[in-house]
């Protein structure tokens, strides 16, 4: 059973934008500690998973990889106990699986998908031309 749960994944044409959102299931996100961070992962056909951003749950620090940025935004909100993914001008290449993920065991925020303990079972974006 997945801890977490992502939402709002569909199909867009390029240039638009679509907004994921990912939250624990059964429990609260401050439920796992003062190091929780979210991550958010892609993983295209063919292709290995990568890194998107991240974001710390107390503090609210972000990370975000570099061919998302300027493009992509992550927010969380801590009284709806939800994470999002904002992504606009979305290109073809943006089309994949996107998973959240949650990690608490680190200071910092990380890129790697080990680090990350908890995930969810992941939205497809398609973003056609």
């Amino acid at each position: 059973q997945a801890q977490l749960v992502e939402s709002g994944g569909g199909m867009v044409q390029a240039g638009g934008s679509l907004r994921l959102s990912c939250a624990p299931s059964g429990r609260t996100f401050s439920s796992y500690g003062s190091l929780t961070a979210m991550g958010w992962f892609r993983q295209a056909p063919g292709k290995e998973r990568e890194f998107v951003g991240a974001i710390g749950w107390i503090g609210g620090s972000t990370l975000s990889a570099d061919s998302v940025k300027g493009r992509f935004a992550i927010s969380r909100d801590i009284a709806k106990n939800t994470v999002y993914l904002q992504m606009y001008s979305l290109k073809p290449e943006d089309t994949a699986v996107y998973y959240c993920a949650l990690s608490a065991r680190y200071i910092d925020l990380r890129e790697w998908e080990n680090d990350y303990d908890y995930w969810g079972q992941g939205t497809q974006v398609t973003v056609s031309s």
